[in-house]
């Protein structure tokens, strides 16, 4: 592969101008299709093959004029203090309100308060329910305005009005202060690792370039794909991540190239062939860790994964093409001002006598390597400590109680809680099917009576029937928040208590809403947690036992990647759960973690661990088999990628925390567990517990079976068939070229 990547490299900088030409091309012909392409929608998280899924398409069936997933919204009214909305003048004006919205555009239904009872107890809060024909994706701006207006002319009568549901969900646009500031923050680490502004825009350049691809192809592919605003912002927040830190492997080592006597075009071919063998195999675990996301069953999780999948790939492919087609125009000002002022005009050899010294990733590396034990201790028991929330850790998915409390849904949950009880906000929706049953009514009585006894039910609603009386639906309303653990008891409760009366009746009893899909999906997450993370732990030690040759080296990356994960759960619990830093990252309310992240940080990060964790030992096992001692091994790689392996990680950490500060709940618990996750991986194991454990095994860690070394293949990562076969730059001539020199430094 090596040597494949090497003549990539050389072409790409020969045909410069055909390859950069290329790119803008695709970059233009993205941004059209992009920009003809209709707006996406979003769409309702769904898992099929659940109880909850099964009842929400037995109603569509048998309730065809309605919609069982449409939008729907709550107004909530209060009545100014010493008042109550029964009094004459604030019904009028809540009655006036509804009779605005009546029979509008897109309307089904609305419900007056005063009749259907949904009246506080002590008469200050009241509700209605107004049901629309269509998904909240498909209501237009005109009918979600009339909604608005409606609230409005309310509040002018001196009332309270807020409105929840989900006819006010939004799409989340990318693009903030935060994260402005993450790619400053980018911009600067770039300059002081390269040294050259001309190196550090190089980088973001290439970056940016396949970001806008993909992220022009995720827009252009949203409506026959059904990508949501959630797959753009993924593709972006990867696709910068990721495409800044390959362009900054590959042009970190096109310097050390430069910088050894090798010309222009000969240095890009050798940073693509052994720089660019590791974004191959990097690039390669992020999308099979990404698109295996789809086993796990739920739509929207396969399309996140799909659409990171694919920026990462654009990202591989800009950073072997495009950008040593970018060092045939930038020359010599890719290099360091230091660098080019210790070389003489015309020529990259070094001066004599300019080398250099030790650094601190040397520095670093001598000091583990003399207190191996030391280090081995206090990393790991520093990250068990962080990991130690993560056994709290519970699953759900985020609902108006999340938002902030500047948010009219946010304050309608809350007055819906005051006027008529937590649970009101999660009401259950149970389901009889009796097409197969002889007696409808006898069956339907036995479930509202078996509902209501079941403890932590407060109410249960009339049952209603459909035009040929064979389903029932009725509604249970918890004594508990919908977030809650005991919520999620009630349900399973109620599904135990109906069990018997399907044997009873022969009735066909689900129960849905909301609410048991939020649930019916966290526990869905919860089972497929351990077989994903199983399979992604096999495949790491598959990949790196080819990639390195050891068995041992493999093992260690391993653990090494479950301690940083665990790590970024435990993160995950503080902030979200607890609360712990909350007011930093704007959590104004606790409640479990939202049950799509653990799989998806898994995935996510375990193709960025297999980044670092290759940078760095490629490095590390390419002086070892030149003939350097373990110990030197170590010392090598940390001299040579130290440097760049913190530099990347500081802007990938740089890169998602900037998306904390957006609204989207999903949006923000991933930037704060992938910057956690990239930083407990990158720092404490890569940096620490590595070449810890690496000094521990001396040249054990390099040991493969003799069977296995036949057996598997050789892929060459560290470019060792480039010594063998380098073509001179003025010709395609093979001759010797120096090897990296090894030994003690």
């Amino acid at each position: 592969m090596a040597t494949f990547l090497y003549w990539i490299g050389r072409w790409a900088f020969r045909r410069r101008r055909l390859v950069t030409g290329l790119w803008l091309g695709v970059l233009v012909m993205a941004g059209v299709a992009a920009a003809m392409a209709p707006a996406g929608q979003e769409e309702d998280l769904s898992m099929p093959g659940t109880e909850s899924q099964k009842a929400f398409d037995l109603l569509d069936e048998r309730f065809p004029q309605s919609n069982s997933q449409g939008a729907e919204a709550r107004l909530v009214f209060q009545a100014p203090d010493g008042q109550q909305v029964t009094a004459r003048q604030n019904k009028a004006a809540v009655e006036h309100t509804l009779g605005s919205l009546d029979g509008g555009d897109q309307v089904a239904s609305t419900t007056d308060p005063y009749e259907t009872g949904a009246v506080s107890e002590d008469g200050t809060i009241a509700y209605s329910t107004i049901t629309y024909t269509v998904d909240a994706v498909d209501l237009t701006e005109p009918t979600k305005s009339a909604l608005e207006d409606a609230a409005s002319q309310a509040r002018e009568a001196g009332l309270t009005v807020e409105t929840g549901g989900s006819a006010l969900d939004s799409e989340e646009e990318p693009g903030g202060t935060t994260e402005i500031i993450g790619l400053g923050v980018a911009a600067v680490v770039l300059v002081l690792a390269l040294g050259s502004l001309v190196a550090a825009g190089l980088s973001l350049l290439t970056a940016f370039v396949g970001v806008a691809i993909a992220f022009a192809l995720v827009s252009a592919l949203a409506v026959p794909l059904g990508l949501t605003s959630t797959v753009a912002i993924l593709a972006l927040m990867l696709g910068l991540a990721v495409g800044i830190d390959y362009a900054l492997f590959i042009t970190s080592r096109f310097r050390d190239e430069r910088a050894q006597g090798s010309e222009p075009q000969e240095a890009a071919g050798r940073a693509v062939g052994t720089a660019g063998s590791a974004v191959v195999f990097a690039g390669a675990t992020v999308i099979i860790a990404l698109a295996g996301l789809g086993v796990v069953g739920i739509p929207e999780l396969t399309k996140m994964g799909m659409g990171g999948a694919g920026a990462v790939a654009l990202a591989v492919l800009v950073a072997l093409t495009l950008v040593p087609a970018l060092f045939g125009f930038f020359g010599r000002r890719v290099l360091s001002r230091r660098v080019r002022k210790a070389t003489r005009p015309g020529s990259a050899r070094p001066v004599p006598g300019a080398a250099d010294r030790p650094g601190l990733g040397t520095r670093w590396a001598r000091f583990v390597l003399r207190r191996p034990v030391a280090v081995l201790m206090v990393a790991g028991l520093g990250l068990g400590a962080v990991a130690l929330p993560a056994l709290s850790l519970e699953l759900g998915l985020p609902g108006d109680e999340s938002k902030s409390v500047e948010t009219t849904q946010r304050r309608a949950y809350d007055l819906l809680s005051e006027g008529f009880g937590p649970g009101f906000n999660g009401p259950l929706t149970v389901v009889v099917d009796t097409s197969e049953s002889a007696d409808t009514r006898a069956a339907t009585d036995l479930v509202v009576k078996t509902v209501r006894e079941v403890e932590g039910v407060a109410s249960v609603g009339d049952p209603v029937l459909n035009r040929t009386k064979d389903t029932a639906v009725l509604t249970a309303v918890p004594r508990t928040a919908p977030n809650s653990g005991e919520t999620k008891d009630l349900v399973h409760a109620i599904r135990d208590a109906v069990s018997g009366v399907e044997e009873d009746t022969g009735a066909g009893i689900l129960v849905t809403g909301t609410t048991a899909l939020n649930i019916d999906i966290s526990g869905a997450m919860s089972d497929a947690l351990i077989p994903y993370l199983t399979v992604v732990i096999g495949l790491a030690v598959l990949l790196l036992m080819v990639v390195f040759r050891s068995v041992l080296v493999p093992v260690k990356a391993a653990l090494g990647f479950l301690l940083s994960v665990g790590a970024a759960f435990g993160v995950l619990v503080a902030v979200f759960q607890w609360g712990w830093a909350g007011d930093l990252v704007g959590i104004e309310q606790t409640g479990p973690v939202m049950s799509l992240m653990p799989i998806l940080i898994i995935g996510i990060v375990f193709g960025l661990a297999m980044d670092y964790e290759v940078f760095l030992l490629t490095r590390m096992r390419e002086a070892y088999v030149h003939g350097a001692s373990p110990g030197e091994a170590i010392v090598s790689g940390f001299r040579h990628s130290g440097r760049v392996v913190a530099a990347a990680a500081i802007i990938m950490i740089s890169v998602f925390a900037g998306f904390i500060g957006m609204n989207s709940p999903t949006i923000q618990t991933m930037g704060v567990g992938l910057a956690a996750a990239v930083a407990f991986d990158a720092f404490v194991v890569r940096m620490a517990i590595a070449p810890a454990v690496l000094a521990l095994l001396g040249h054990r860690a390099w040991w493969l079976p003799r069977i296995l070394n036949r057996v598997l293949p050789n892929v060459d990562i560290e470019g060792e068939a480039l010594g063998r076969h380098v073509p001179a730059s003025a010709g395609e001539l093979d001759v010797a070229v120096p090897q990296l020199p090894v030994g003690r430094h």
